[in-house]
């Protein structure tokens, strides 16, 4: 015999007393991370390529952070495919560890290949820096066998690059990195549930609250409507709107533009399809001690053109002033909600006039403020308190939206899976999407059973700061005559 006889060789007990060292110190000097194996949904039966993936189980396990050189040296690359993290960290944890407690729970699993040992592709949750690493090398032969046996396993991670998998463990701090703070961690039992393709991100209208207001009466010269006599053209933006001064007395009144129009036959201005004319002129402040109609000019704001809008204002004593919004509501389904107002005494006799408004409504369905389409004549202090009433919400939106069920369109019959649901701003994003859903129908949640009606679609990307997609396109617009057939071609 070539080794000496006279002493043990990997004896079971020194083995033992080893791995025994080994998971000591890691349980000492490590740290807790959570291990997620990797489950195949679907694969490519040809080239065997993974297409669709999820990780819905967490195991947590001690670790030791072998090696974090990858943090320190040139962690981010610009790459043709954009800008790549690629800290890198080494991490050791116990062989027996694994094998008795991670290993006989994924032997069961159908969907979970290489059972008995860690395998490239699945994740390690760090909890230290609120990070998702993928193992992306596993040496299971170092110290190489010592005692004759392998005691550890040393994993070569690198942060995570999310390509469209469901993480759904249950666990908040590990599902947020991806699905955000609204996701409730709700998984599909037929385990198709992988969101793929490019999202979109629907508007939806809020559950309903009423809306409330008040205001008061402009005793003299207040500016209670305006007629336009040319709508302009050739707006890309709303364009400013300025009434002439106010008496050293009196208070400036402030208007705004109500609506755009568009269409080349409205104006021969408006020569490419994003160009529009001036519809219609609100009253924001009728203003006070007015003798006669200021003047009013409509500038284009600095990066957009237009011209040609001509309009007159008018004033009387006896108009109502400025609205003030006491309760802002909720789930208006508009961007403007008709008001109503109490009408003045003098109408009886045909010499007031009633006013009329409007409630512009922001994305979120709020009541953000109320205009004036007329301020009203003849208003007197016998006709306080001035009622104002706005039109009613929408009643047809309840509920919340859970993380991964299916929202269906009620007319388009369209379906998506939903990644984010923020309630406050009522802003869904989902992704999947299978047909087109429409503006205006209502969406059901599979599994919440919540209803909203469909406000705005935004197919696009958010805006990260570096795309200039909107500048170019707003330039292009600007040069090409999209009224030809080819606006690429000879005129």
């Amino acid at each position: 015999m070539v080794l000496n006889p006279f002493f043990q060789q990997g004896a079971r007990s020194e083995q033992n007393l080893v791995q025994s060292l080994i998971n000591e110190q890691l349980k000492m000097y490590g740290v807790e991370v959570h291990y997620l194996p990797r489950k195949y949904v679907a694969e490519n039966t040809i080239i065997r390529e993974v297409v669709r993936s999820k990780f819905d189980d967490a195991y947590p396990l001690e670790a030791y952070v072998n090696t974090y050189d990858g943090y320190s040296e040139n962690p981010v690359l610009l790459t043709k495919f954009g800008i790549q993290g690629t800290n890198e960290i080494t991490l050791t944890i116990s062989r027996e560890r694994y094998e008795e407690y991670i290993s006989p729970l994924l032997a069961n699993e159908a969907d979970v290949k290489l059972t008995t040992r860690p395998k490239e592709g699945d994740l390690i949750y760090f909890p230290l820096g609120d990070r998702l690493f993928e193992i992306k090398y596993v040496e299971h032969e170092k110290p190489f066998y010592q005692l004759q046996k392998n005691y550890i396993y040393e994993l070569r991670c690198e942060l995570f690059r999310y390509e469209d998998e469901v993480i759904d463990t249950g666990i908040d701090e590990i599902d947020d990195e991806l699905t955000g703070d609204d996701a409730d961690g709700t998984t599909d039992a037929d385990g198709l549930n992988v969101m793929l393709g490019p999202t979109q991100t629907f508007t939806l209208v809020g559950t309903a609250a009423t809306a409330w207001a008040y205001t008061g009466i402009v005793t003299s010269g207040g500016i209670y409507k305006v007629v336009i006599s040319n709508r302009g053209g050739g707006y890309i933006y709303a364009p400013n709107v300025g009434f002439g001064s106010a008496p050293s007395t009196g208070v400036t009144g402030i208007g705004s533009v109500g609506e755009m129009i568009g269409g080349i036959s409205v104006c021969n201005k408006n020569v490419a399809t994003n160009q529009k004319s001036v519809q219609s002129i609100h009253i924001v402040n009728p203003g006070a001690g007015y003798t006669i109609g200021p003047g009013l000019a409509v500038t284009s704001v600095a990066d957009g053109p237009g011209s040609g809008f001509a309009a007159t204002s008018y004033s009387a004593d006896g108009t109502l002033g400025i609205v003030t919004v006491t309760n802002s509501g909720s789930g208006f389904a508009t961007d403007l909600a008709t008001v109503t107002f109490s009408a003045p005494a003098a109408a009886a006799t045909g010499v007031g006039t009633t006013a009329t408004g409007v409630a512009v409504i922001n994305p979120a369905g709020n009541v953000t403020s109320i205009r004036y389409t007329n301020a009203g004549v003849g208003y007197t202090a016998g006709d306080l308190p001035i009622s104002v009433t706005i039109a009613s919400p929408d009643t047809s939106s309840t509920g919340n939206f859970v993380f991964n069920e299916t929202v269906t369109g009620g007319t388009s019959s369209a379906t998506a899976r939903v990644r984010t649901w923020n309630a406050s701003t009522n802003v869904l994003e989902v992704a999947s999407i299978v047909g087109s859903f429409v503006v205006g129908e209502i969406l059901t949640g599979s599994s919440s059973g919540a209803t909203r009606k469909l406000r705005t679609v935004d197919k696009d990307p958010l805006d990260d700061g570096f795309a200039d997609n909107t500048d170019i396109e707003t330039q292009a617009d600007a040069i090409l005559d999209f009224t030809e057939a080819n606006p690429f071609g000879t005129p």
